[in-house]
């Protein structure tokens, strides 16, 4: 299954003025209080018909507000004190006001750079440093981010055939994987770029609802084929 992050920051400030993604103010944009909400209402959904149990691996953008989104929504409920498990976020991150988020009873979950969104000028998309996002999100595997900086990030924007490429190898790494039920939390373009390679030797209107733009902590599912 396929997620896009809840609303961020960055989302509203383009929406008034589409220059304002180039502030910035919006390093690493996180969520607003209308994209936490959202995440509730997606958790509240995987929960009630079942999905929450079926997910055995979440992968997730190493960016703010995918982060964010992926343990409000897949996520242990609230954290108490003295478990000895660390949690998944904790209190307050990206001045969300949100409170910790356990990391019991949850699947886990996997940064991997290959699914961020399109790479370069833009500084909502530029991320931390890996050590500051372990200490905001304890229990994320950061284990595959091979570096402390983030060397992916350039003043050139990535093209969108370039991210088709790379949104190619990530399927290619998660059909390596041993799950069989995973959710990726990652971004619009990222996930339109990918699936829009797909679909080709389909009906039109099944082509036209792949390369459907995501909204805002939209969940799909997807169940990929090897015809190999």
């Amino acid at each position: 299954m396929q997620v896009r992050h809840a609303q961020g920051v960055h989302n509203v400030a383009e929406e008034k003025n589409p220059n304002a993604c180039f502030s910035n103010d919006l390093f690493d944009a996180q969520l607003t209080p209308l994209g936490w909400n959202q995440v509730e209402n997606l958790r509240k959904h995987v929960k009630a018909c079942g999905l929450s149990r079926r997910i055995e691996l979440v992968i997730v953008s190493p960016l703010l507000r995918t982060m964010q989104t992926a343990v409000g929504v897949f996520g242990g409920e609230a954290y108490v004190d003295g478990s000895k498990e660390p949690p998944l976020m904790m209190e307050n991150v990206g001045d969300s006001n949100h409170p910790v988020i356990s990391s019991l009873n949850c699947p886990p979950i996997l940064a991997v750079e290959l699914c961020r969104e399109k790479i370069g000028l833009l500084p909502c998309d530029k991320r931390r440093t890996k050590s500051e996002y372990q200490s905001m999100f304890p229990a994320i595997d950061f284990s595959l981010i091979e570096s402390d900086e983030d060397i992916w990030w350039t003043p050139y924007r990535e093209k969108s055939e370039e991210v088709a490429a790379r949104g190619l190898k990530f399927l290619e790494w998660l059909w390596t994987r041993q799950e069989k039920e995973i959710a990726v939390v990652s971004h619009g373009g990222f996930l339109y770029n990918t699936l829009s390679a797909f679909g080709n030797d389909c009906h039109p209107n099944v082509k036209n609802d792949i390369c459907t733009l995501f909204a805002n902590c939209e969940l799909r599912s997807v169940i990929t084929v090897d015809r190999g």
